[in-house]
């Protein structure tokens, strides 16, 4: 097991009045929904006698985010032959054991394991590094691949150093410590920015790594106060590294300076890093900014696409569950904001808790990502989303 120091979430379930053994079984039972539930109701599906992924149902295909997600989901619910499943899966098909990219994870595959592309999405590499150093502390490692870890350490050592000697690019600018949108470009995704983890590679990667990690902690903190807007608190889905939209429209001309379905995330990272670390009380108002946005502008059963300083598109929120999720849980954060004569950005804290509670998991085409981003809100909120 490795030393750190123990932090204790804080319950705000139990806190606005739940009782615990609720709160307890309805975790369990948003789990065995996503992981066992009927086959309208889950997203996870196992393959063999050792295998399972987790689909995006609104693409149908399986993504490096969902398999990430589903190994942190696991880590934190102690659950482990699922997340040792999932894992075998990604390692079997998804990483790139040669070419450009060997090392990284091919952010897209097919059902049956083809890769519809080789090319890695940063945010899942980090969640596998952190899920499986968790992993590692929490169960212990075995052998192979399930050297946790090792794995961890090999992944996090390609992230940030590959290019030096070989082909590719690594994930995250070695001048400003920010990381990239995908390797080999210039601008950023301010959902991808944990610092929180960083915190935890920069004592648990490779000890030459470990002063790079700690100051991508401190540059993506410093990051998400140019990225978040200073009156609504939100953020583009991918933004220059000055923290501005990125305004060049992709892949079929879509719009990604607005803040929409990647987006959403900020609040949940920016609510979790400010459990974990406390490091900057920044985090409290920016938390509250949001939430007081969205319960003073906005209609929560028709939330809509946004510019970042609250204007409204015409173009209905295309993960509305997600969004609701998220925005709750940033009261970890939003929760100890300091009343002033001229401003109280907390008094919506607890607010947002009891109605994220009552919330149902989405259904329908578009449920994996809205309910991965319920089930992290809901682990957080009710205190179980800890540092292993």
């Amino acid at each position: 097991m490795v030393e750190h120091k123990v932090i204790t979430v804080r319950n705000l379930f139990e806190e606005a009045g739940i009782p615990k053994k609720e709160i307890e079984q309805r975790l369990e039972e948003i789990f065995q929904t996503i992981f066992y539930g009927t086959k309208e109701e889950r997203f996870y599906e196992e393959v063999g006698m050792d295998m399972g992924y987790l689909t995006d149902t609104g693409n149908h295909d399986v993504r490096t985010e969902g398999m990430s997600y589903g190994m942190m989901m696991c880590v934190q619910l102690d659950k482990k032959e699922e997340f040792d499943r999932i894992w075998k899966w990604a390692k079997t098909y998804m990483w790139n054991a040669e070419g450009r990219n060997k090392g990284y994870f091919a952010w897209s595959c097919s059902l049956d394991g083809r890769k519809n592309a080789t090319g890695p999405a940063p945010d899942g590499e980090e969640y596998f590094a952190m899920a499986l150093f968790f992993a590692s502390h929490r169960w212990g490692d075995g052998d192979g691949i399930f050297q946790y870890t090792k794995e961890a350490k090999a992944l996090l050592r390609e992230c940030i150093h590959k290019g030096e000697k070989e082909d590719g690019s690594p994930m995250w600018d070695p001048t400003n410590h920010l990381i990239k949108f995908v390797p080999g470009c210039d601008f950023t995704d301010p959902s991808y920015h944990l610092p929180h983890f960083y915190e935890l590679f920069a004592l648990w990667a490779e000890e030459e790594d470990r002063a790079f990690w700690k100051k991508a902690a401190a540059c993506s903190r410093a990051y998400l106060k140019k990225a978040c807007h200073p009156i609504t608190g939100l953020c583009a889905e991918y933004a220059e590294y000055d923290g501005t939209p990125h305004r060049e429209k992709m892949w079929h001309g879509e719009r990604h300076d607005l803040f929409y379905s990647d987006a959403y995330r900020t609040a949940l990272n920016i609510g979790l890093d400010y459990a974990w670390f406390g490091a900057d009380s920044w985090e409290c108002d920016c938390a509250g900014k949001i939430q007081t946005f969205f319960q003073e502008h906005t209609k929560l059963e028709q939330l809509m696409t946004y510019e970042i300083d609250g204007r409204e598109i015409e173009e209905p929120a295309r993960h509305p569950v997600a969004l609701i999720a998220t925005t709750a849980a940033a009261s970890l954060a939003s929760v100890d904001c300091k009343r002033t004569e001229t401003e109280d950005y907390g008094r919506y804290a607890m607010e947002w808790v009891k109605t994220f509670y009552h919330l149902p998991l989405r259904t329908g085409d578009r449920r994996y990502y809205d309910n991965c981003l319920y089930l992290f809100a809901f682990l957080a909120l009710s205190g179980k989303y800890q540092i292993w």
